[in-house]
């Protein structure tokens, strides 16, 4: 992936907002109903730039760049999605959105999943792309990697987009090696929020590539936590999960190019536009 690839094609009104303790920058592409767009771990909302003109069409899309990401500089406490959720809620009620979507993948679908746990009156509907909610799901191979991630790798991804983006965007790109031991110490921490998950209300969108960092079996199992998958749907659908709730597990796609993927964009439209 080139760096060109993480910019946005069309340029978004950028400001910053002093909310949760953080000033939180933000970006707002199109009109129509609104949509909270969260980035992955060591990116910003530019990794979203393929996918954005689609996704804004006919939407008011609000992207988030999360603590220590892109141009929103780190506080003084952890990397943790569910303080990242509490910042989220709080520019929701900043800009006075009443239960906009919230659409996160990877650290942001992580972020998402906490928005709709924790400020469940906020959302409107929910889409989580490759966001795991318990860490025994990811590949041990995956763990393993994830252990080496600390600020001593710093100077091995400097020709890496995440690095370039840091440096480019960055208040202060002298950070990107506590931003590294930061994501590193979230990644060790183990999780499980499958009782938090089971309690959504909201209809919620589990989305997931066919090569993702965790197995299949692990999205249809979050999915049959939200009443999917256990029984047949129905001639007429009425079977379906209550409460609107539903799957795509998407071809040809890992976890490393989803998010640039217009397959994302079209299941996330489809799913947002349904008639409630």
């Amino acid at each position: 992936m080139t760096a060109t690839e993480w910019t946005a094609e069309s340029a978004g009104s950028g400001q910053y907002a002093d909310v949760n303790g953080i000033n939180l920058y933000y970006e707002t592409y199109g009109a129509g109903r609104p949509m909270i767009l969260l980035h992955g771990g060591l990116g910003s909302g530019e990794m979203f730039g393929p996918i954005l003109p689609a996704l804004a069409d006919h939407h008011q899309v609000i992207v988030v760049d999360l603590q220590g990401h892109g141009r929103t500089a780190d506080i003084d406490r952890p990397l943790d999605v569910r303080l990242m959720a509490d910042d989220v809620a709080a520019l929701i009620d900043h800009l006075g959105l009443r239960k906009p979507d919230v659409v996160g993948y990877s650290l942001g679908g992580g972020v998402a999943f906490q928005v709709a746990i924790r400020h469940p009156e906020k959302v409107g509907r929910l889409v989580a792309a490759s966001a795991n909610i318990s860490r025994d799901a990811i590949y041990p191979e995956i763990l393993q990697q994830q252990g080496q991630v600390s600020g001593a790798a710093a100077e091995y991804m400097k020709d890496t987009p995440m690095y370039e983006l840091y440096q480019r965007v960055a208040p202060r790109p002298e950070d990107f090696p506590r931003l590294l031991d930061k994501i590193g110490e979230a990644m060790a921490e183990d999780f499980d929020f499958s009782e938090e998950v089971r309690g959504l209300r909201m209809p919620t969108l589990v989305v997931a590539a066919d090569a993702d960092m965790a197995p299949p079996s692990h999205y249809v199992e979050v999915f049959k936590l939200l009443d999917g998958g256990l029984r047949d749907g129905g001639w007429m659908g009425e079977a379906r999960p209550k409460g609107g709730h539903a799957l795509a597990i998407l071809p040809g796609l890992t976890h490393y190019d989803i998010f640039l993927s217009p397959l994302l964009a079209a299941v996330t439209l489809a799913f947002l536009d349904q008639e409630s």
